[in-house]
Parts: structure tokens; sequence; C-alpha cells
């Protein structure tokens, strides 16, 4: 009788943080602005610990973990992404397409101030473009999700999104496929999908705010499937959607030389190669590498935003020099980030195909750690790799980093520093509690 109620009890819970979640995931993407501070980060933190709760239940049954996922990117799917305003140079860049313009070509304010005829691409659209006076910096892979966007519906900016936000829900779908199929493979179990099923920050990011890191994490757990199931060519093709999505997976290439040996390796690079240049064949142009280049070059150079350890270096650098030594430290970081991961995967000893995941977390926590600008997404990929070992500290900074949207709460986008302290402190103490607990290691 007491294991009755026990179970009748454990249901009521479990249903009633599923309703509280699909209340908050509503009331999160569908009414709230991102200026609305507290509200925002209020909710946020319900939503991580309805999820910190589901793990009581995490072993009772996997198909109602992945299907409630599912449903959490089902809901969001329509919301119009208010959290960011990417998605206004997106149809940018897809409404020139249509049109038959190189989106590589021009900065925005070219067609402006050049007699533009382009129905769409009009006062109103600029005006909420966040960097109009800089290069596209998005791959071809994106440019043409954003193109067929912008030809279903050439003048709806939501039904747009709307399409947009599809790619990102089916590559979801198959990333959580994929990352099942891979626990299979190297005997996890099945059970930790909910740590990226589930993820708050995922699907608030993700399916609900319109960011394609979605698309290069499916691409990038398809080519280690692949390559788990030694099928090298596909696998280096899969590798290329991953990069020509976002260039990010650029920096796990070298952990592949020892895993595949001198000779697959370069079989694989040079088919990644080709790949990548038939992806960009259709914007290929005298000017696309040296305009991608430059907005890459602007990106370490211009832009800072949650930044951890570079914010130190320029308070330091304002004390010795007086002004923002961005221009200089930017690409000194960048440089130093590419040097530690290619040293590490040099001397790399432990050489598996379940250890890649660690040792890509390793990179991107490295990344992170040098760069000048890390946005909410952008640890996404981090949580996704985090379900193959048994660090959680990835998880904690899932929590806080919504704190770094308190800059939108003001009309200036000034960050609070205590805020950004209290992201910075806690994740690297979490990180060393785990170290002593020995939870770094894999499964």
């Amino acid at each position: 009788m007491l294991s009755l109620n026990k179970s009748i009890a454990n249901n009521i819970l479990f249903w009633s943080l599923v309703l509280t979640s699909f209340v908050g995931y509503y009331f999160m993407l569908y009414e709230l602005p991102r200026n609305q501070f507290y509200p925002l980060i209020g909710t946020s933190c319900g939503l991580f610990v309805i999820y910190w709760l589901f793990h009581k239940f995490w072993d009772e049954n996997v198909v109602v973990i992945v299907g409630l996922g599912v449903l959490f990117r089902l809901l969001v799917l329509f919301a119009f992404p208010n959290l960011s305003d990417d998605v206004y140079r997106f149809i940018w860049d897809g409404r020139l397409i249509v049109n038959g313009e190189n989106p590589f070509l021009h900065i925005p304010s070219w067609y402006l101030e050049n007699g533009n005829t382009i129905t769409g691409l009009n006062q109103e659209l600029f005006s909420k473009l966040n960097s109009p006076e800089y290069f596209t910096i998005y791959p071809p892979v994106l440019q043409y999700v954003f193109a067929f966007s912008a030809w279903l519906f050439p003048n709806d900016i939501y039904a747009s999104a709307v399409v947009m936000k599809s790619f990102i829900f089916f590559a979801e779908c198959g990333s959580i496929i994929l990352l099942l199929k891979l626990f299979k493979q190297f005997e996890i179990h099945a059970k930790h999908i909910a740590i990226y099923a589930l993820n708050p920050l995922v699907i608030i990011e993700l399916t609900g705010n319109l960011h394609f890191e979605a698309l290069m994490i499916f691409f990038l757990l398809l080519a280690t499937w692949l390559l788990v199931k030694n099928k090298i060519s596909l696998s280096a093709g899969a590798m290329a959607l991953a990069i020509c999505t976002k260039l990010l997976p650029l920096m796990f290439l070298p952990f592949l030389i020892k895993r595949l040996g001198f000779a697959k390796s370069s079989l694989y690079f040079a088919i990644i190669t080709v790949f990548s240049t038939l992806f960009f064949t259709p914007f290929l142009s005298e000017e696309l590498f040296l305009n991608l280049y430059q907005s890459i070059d602007l990106y370490f150079q211009k832009f800072e935003f949650n930044a951890s350890i570079y914010y130190v270096i320029r308070w330091v650098g304002l004390q010795v020099k007086g002004w923002n030594i961005i221009q200089t430290a930017g690409p000194i970081m960048a440089i130093i980030t590419a040097s530690i991961i290619l040293l590490i995967a040099l001397r790399e000893r432990i050489v598996t195909n379940k250890s890649l995941f660690q040792k890509m977390s390793i990179a991107l926590l490295i990344y992170f750690s040098m760069a000048t600008i890390i946005h909410p997404w952008y640890i996404t990929t981090l949580v996704a790799f985090t379900a193959f070992w048994k660090w959680r500290f990835p998880l904690i900074w899932s929590l806080l980093i919504p704190l770094s949207y308190y800059a939108y709460s003001n009309a200036d986008y000034t960050e609070n520093l205590w805020l950004l302290a209290i992201e910075y402190m806690a994740i690297p103490l979490f990180a060393f509690y785990e170290w002593r607990k020995g939870w770094h290691e894999e499964y």
C-alpha cells in the first residue's frame, strides 16, 4: 500500500513538473522581451530547478524523457525569437540571395546608399540589424537555410523565422537520436540523454531563440557516429557540413590525426576541403574570403561580451595603457587558444573515439576561457558533449550564463561585472570540487 501511494505521489510530482515547465517555456519565449531581466532570470532559474528535479525520474522511462524534450521544443518552435535580434540579419542575407545578390560582397548599409531596389531590404529592416556596418559572418550552409526561408516567405519575417526554426527543431531531434546511438556504442546509459534533451538553456537558445549551433551539433554528432562506424568519407562530409555551418569545428580537427593516422587523416581533411569548396562555390568571388576574414578579424578585435580572462586582461591594459587593448589582446588570445589546443592534440595519450568528446570539451573550455565574447547559446555544444563524461560543471554554467542578459536591460547594454563575477567564480569552484571527487573521468 505504501509503495502504491509513493508511486502515485511520484507521478503527481512528475506531471506537475512537466506542466510547470510548459508554462515556464511559454512565458519566457512568448511573453518576455529580453530587457525584462528579473522575470527572465527568475523563469530561467525556475526551469533549471525543475530540470534538476527531473533527474530522479531519468531511470524510469527514457522514452518519456525524450518525448518531453521534443514536446518542449515543439512548444517554443512558433515563438518569435525575442531574446535575440540575429534573426533580422538572417532575413536580410536570405532576401539578398533570393534576389540574386551575394551576401558576402557588401555590408547592409551599402544597399541603402546605392539605390537599393530589392523588395524587403528597407530602412525598417535595416534599423533592426545589430551589425549593419559589417560583412556577414554566416557560412554557406546557413546562407542556404536563410535563402530557403526567404524564398518561401519573401515578405513575412515571422513565417521566415518559423521556417528557419523548423530546421533547428529537426536538427535537435536528430541530435537526440544520434546521442542515443552513440551512448549505446560507448556503453553509456541512455538516461543521460536528459542532460541535453531537457536542458533549459539548450531548449530556449536553440529551437526557442533561433541559433544555429543546433545544426552544427547535429553535424558534429553525425560525423562522430560515422567515424565510429568507420565510414571515413561520409564522416568527413558531415564534418564539412558542420564547419560550413559554424567555423568552430575547425578547432576539433587536430584531435582526428592520431585517431585516424596520417594517411586516413590526410584523406579526411582533403574530403573536408573538397566539400567545403563545393558549399562555398555559389558565393565565390575575389572579395569573398577577404570580406569573411575581415568579419572574423573584427570579431576578435572589436566585440566583447560576457568574457572571463579577457576582461581581466582588459582591466590590466586600461591601468597600464589607458585604453581598451582588445585590438591587440583579442588576436593574441586567439593564437594562444589555437596553440594550446594543437599542443593538447599532439600530446594526447588516450586516443579513442569515446575520449574524443572529452578532448573536444576541453578545447571548447580553452576557447571560451580566452574568448572576448560568449553569448549564452555558445555553450550549448559543451552541454551536448558533457553527456559523454562525468563532469557536470558545464551544466552549472548553463544555469548561470543567462545572467549575461542583464546587459539588455539597460539602453547602453552595460554589463554588470558583479553578475559576471558570480558566473565565472562559481564555474571553476564547482569544477575543482568535481575534480577532487574524481568526476572528470569517462563513464
